[in-house]
């Protein structure tokens, strides 16, 4: 195939050459009819490329095939068999995997420090998880990627589950040794899904951790407007191999997904798949010589120290992504939680993942020095004012062994049975019905169906009133939680 080509993003420029019209949704005709405030902040080109996908970019019976071209391009690009967009981000894409693989039913193996979204496929399908344990390092109170031989305990275990998944990259850059999970996974004849949403770009510099297909997975979910250059929810699930049903997969998906999908979601894939194509080698490079030097940077400013070797220890991560960097702050006596707040309220800096100890910036493509540089002179400012502020909530930080809650009941039947709202203090012992998840990164602390232990309590209760966002129990300041009521194991 012509990698050059960019067939939805060409198709998107020719309807706006041929001054299309259409009678049909949106009702904003092009911005004709958008409020003129909304323009002044959105612009008017934002709604101008916001068109159908069928009888608008395309025709009714989509005999242009736009976006079937810019799938087998972007497949072919980075060497799977088949590749689907998704609108509704890689929480859609992960549920629809789950659902194909296991046709609704049966035991899944899932890494325990799997995203929420993940939790939610579980929930929605009624399948039983079997947590694989995670590698739990106590002294940064970090949960890297199972282990092989966790992932082999566990096929030992529960033989007739329908196959494993796991998060590889974590949201702290550390990556799962795929090949030999892969290995262990089809030596019993199933297959591995695995959740790369922070993947996006690592099928295009070598210096970058294995992409899952070469790795030899079996579905690969990865999220373009995490390190790629797509915009908001658009995501990308790979498939290869004969293990999973490609016409499954894509009927599952239709299940979940929008029927009113976003043109300009995949526009802005199809044009990313072609400028990796051409010159992500090139880019990826100049990204990584810059997080190389911003790293050391950030790293020699007192009171700060960028996480690395540490990460990638024995019985730690396989491999690592150096676009996240992650910043200790200990020496500074502050929290994460209050570095990104006085971050975005002094410098007007946004990071991503904080909590008890720590920030992360990520970087991509799209930094440059004037973007380093501007990080920087926020983290000294942040150095100067860290005397100033007041000392942080406590977090009561639970042992590993702690998160590894008991699951007693079917998610499921705990989401949707009957509930109850009980003080936090009377909640150990239940069986929770809602999932608790500090945010970033989307790890549930607590999951629905596991029996809740005042460990996990007191780590949540602290975590909130030191600052740590709760954003989907009922509760989010953790005084009451949802839990299963009258459940006879209780």
């Amino acid at each position: 195939m012509d990698q050059n080509e960019a067939p939805l993003l060409d198709a998107l420029a020719e309807y706006h050459r041929l001054d299309r019209y259409g009678f049909t949704p949106p009702g904003h005709r092009q911005g004709r009819g958008t409020d003129p405030r909304i323009l002044e902040v959105m612009g008017l080109d934002s709604f101008r490329s916001d068109v159908l996908s069928t009888a608008g970019v395309d025709d009714r019976q989509s005999s242009g095939e736009y976006l079937s071209k810019a799938e087998e391009l972007m497949a072919e690009a980075v060497g799977a068999d088949k590749a689907f967009f998704s609108t509704c981000g890689s929480s859609l894409s992960v549920k629809a995997s789950i659902l194909a693989v296991t046709k609704g039913s049966g035991d899944l193996l899932i890494g325990r420090d799997a995203h929420k979204s993940v939790v939610a496929g579980i929930i929605l399908s009624g399948l039983q998880p079997r947590w694989i344990r995670p590698r739990w390092d106590r002294d940064l109170h970090i949960a890297h990627p199972p282990s092989p031989e966790e992932v082999e305990k566990m096929w030992q275990r529960y033989p007739d589950a329908a196959a494993a998944l796991i998060t590889s990259p974590t949201p702290y850059g550390t990556c799962a040794d795929i090949e030999k999970i892969a290995e262990i996974c089809h030596s019993r004849g199933k297959p591995l899904i695995i959740d790369e949403a922070w993947g996006a770009h690592l099928p295009f510099h070598d210096r970058l951790p294995t992409w899952a297909m070469d790795a030899g997975a079996d579905i690969c979910v990865v999220s373009v407007h995490k390190m790629g250059m797509g915009l908001e929810q658009g995501s990308i699930y790979h498939l290869q191999g004969n293990l999973v049903d490609p016409v499954r997969l894509s009927q599952c998906a239709d299940l979940l997904s929008t029927t009113s999908a976003n043109v300009m979601i995949y526009a802005a894939i199809d044009g990313w798949r072609r400028q990796m194509v051409q010159q992500g080698q090139g880019l990826l490079e100049k990204a990584l010589t810059l997080t190389d030097s911003l790293r050391s940077d950030i790293d020699a400013l007192d009171g700060l120290h960028v996480l690395g070797p540490e990460l990638i220890k024995d019985e730690a991560s396989h491999d690592f992504d150096p676009l996240h960097v992650l910043i200790d702050l200990g020496e500074l006596g502050i929290s994460g939680y209050q570095a990104a707040d006085w971050l975005r309220a002094n410098c007007r800096i946004d990071v991503g993942l904080n909590d008890h100890r720590r920030i992360e910036a990520t970087l991509s493509q799209s930094d440059d020095e004037e973007t380093s540089e501007r990080l920087l002179a926020g983290l000294r400012q942040l150095i100067d004012a860290a005397p100033q502020m007041p000392k942080p909530s406590k977090v009561q930080l639970p042992e590993p062994e702690d998160l590894e809650m008991e699951t007693v009941v079917l998610p499921r039947d705990a989401f949707f049975g009957p509930v109850e709202n009980v003080p936090a203090e009377e909640a150990a012992g239940r069986i929770a019905a809602e999932q608790i998840t500090p945010y970033p990164p989307g790890v549930p602390a607590v999951l629905p169906g596991e029996r809740i232990n005042a460990a996990v309590v007191d780590y949540l209760r602290s975590g909130s009133a030191a600052g740590m966002v709760l954003p989907d129990p009922a509760d989010p300041s953790v005084k009451t939680i949802r839990v299963v009521a009258h459940h006879r194991d209780e």
